[in-house]
């Protein structure tokens, strides 16, 4: 019989190349995501595969690769950079007697850290449930034992069963209270909507500096670190414009490449402040070498919420970082398509409160500030930037 080993801080981290071309910057992001949950990272093991191997993932030869950097190290802890079924992290944890932690697993872990309000903790646990019932299928086998009961399971159901059911019970309650919130959301936004007050949400891939712009925008005093998933929680404030009138800004949770679809589907009610959103500010780590592959994964996310067609505006953030100047571009028809700034230093942010303001005295012109019904047609004739400038 094999309980699952205690839990540490210090890992060895394992990344395998299936032919991914963008394998060396995934192995950089796995490293800052192991930073970003407080995990010392002592060993980094590499290798090339065809395919996955059903029940190690790994080939067996890789597997004692890691055992034995398991015990060079004195890890407690292996973070596999690919998400692993339940099968192959049982079978993981028996050969390598340490907890072992897929991607999905880890990124689970930082959301749990950072969630600081009711609804954030909620929607974590729920991501956090729905991830462990797929472990209950065929997970470890101390589930599956047969245990005497006084008031929790009815005869004959197994230890499994009873976990099952319970969770089911909790994710039920958990899905009913972020139901809740999630109609005060809707009451809130119809109110902005009868007003006719324009909405703008930053998106963009973590660690890009949203809530650094967020905060120089808003003189706000979000979190700010130079770390993945340093904001989780939605913060929205109204940004008043120069020359009068004023726009709910919403600073939301950074994408990730593989963003486990649990975390989105939980997630759904926060994410809804970009889906109503009037206009997008998709923030770029312009100093990033990777840039052009998190824009494709952020739009990617985008399409699966439903905001794909929702006007964008490209931040490119961090100039400061490449020696380059504050700038704008317009496109064809003349509207601020791209802007270049330093959210860290400041330069350049006058121009987004320029593209900010056109933006809104536009959409008044349009006559649908706030509104999502009418907002197509002014879609339909904004050509959305995809790819910064080389």
């Amino acid at each position: 019989m094999f309980d699952r080993p205690d839990s540490g801080d210090s890992a060895v981290l394992v990344s395998l190349d299936f032919g991914d071309p963008y394998c060396a910057e995934s192995e950089g992001e796995l490293h800052h995501l192991a930073a970003s949950a407080n995990v010392r990272s002592l060993a980094m093991v590499q290798g090339r595969r065809s395919r996955p191997d059903p029940a190690w993932f790994a080939g067996t030869g890789k597997v004692e690769e890691i055992a034995q950097a398991v015990r060079q190290t004195g890890a407690s802890l292996v973070v596999f950079n690919h998400e692993l079924s339940a099968a192959q992290e049982r079978n993981l944890e028996q050969r390598l007697r340490c907890r072992v932690v897929d991607r999905t697993s880890l990124i689970l872990d930082i959301f749990a850290q950072r969630a600081r309000s009711h609804e954030g903790k909620l929607q974590v646990e729920l991501a956090q449930l729905e991830h462990l019932s797929t472990r209950l299928v065929r997970g470890w086998t101390h589930l599956e034992r047969q245990k005497g009961g006084i008031g929790l399971r009815g005869p004959g159901e197994t230890q499994l069963e009873t976990d099952r059911r319970l969770l089911g019970k909790r994710v039920k309650l958990l899905k009913e209270k972020l139901r809740k919130l999630r109609r005060q959301r809707d009451v809130q936004r119809r109110a902005r909507s009868r007003a006719s007050i324009v909405t703008v949400s930053l998106v963009g891939y973590t660690n890009a500096g949203k809530s650094t712009l967020f905060n120089r925008l808003a003189h706000a005093d979000s979190y700010a670190a130079d770390q993945l998933f340093a904001t989780l929680d939605t913060t929205t404030r109204r940004l008043f414009l120069a020359g009068g009138g004023s726009m709910v800004l919403s600073d939301t949770v950074g994408f990730i490449r593989h963003l486990p679809h649990t975390l989105i589907d939980a997630f759904r009610a926060t994410l809804e402040e970009t889906v109503r959103a009037d206009l997008l500010l998709h923030v770029v780590d312009y100093s990033s070498p990777d840039r052009e592959r998190q824009i494709a994964e952020v739009n990617k996310v985008l399409a699966e919420i439903g905001a794909d067609r929702i006007p964008q505006v490209l931040i490119l953030n961090k100039i400061d970082a490449k020696g380059l100047p504050a700038g704008l571009e317009r496109d064809e028809y003349g509207r601020i398509a791209r802007i270049r700034l330093s959210a860290a230093s400041g330069e350049g942010v006058e121009l987004l409160r320029l593209a900010l303001a056109e933006t809104a005295s536009r959409l008044a012109e349009s006559g649908f500030g706030g509104r999502a019904d009418g907002a197509q047609a002014w879609v339909d004739a904004v050509p959305r930037e995809t790819e910064p400038p080389a």
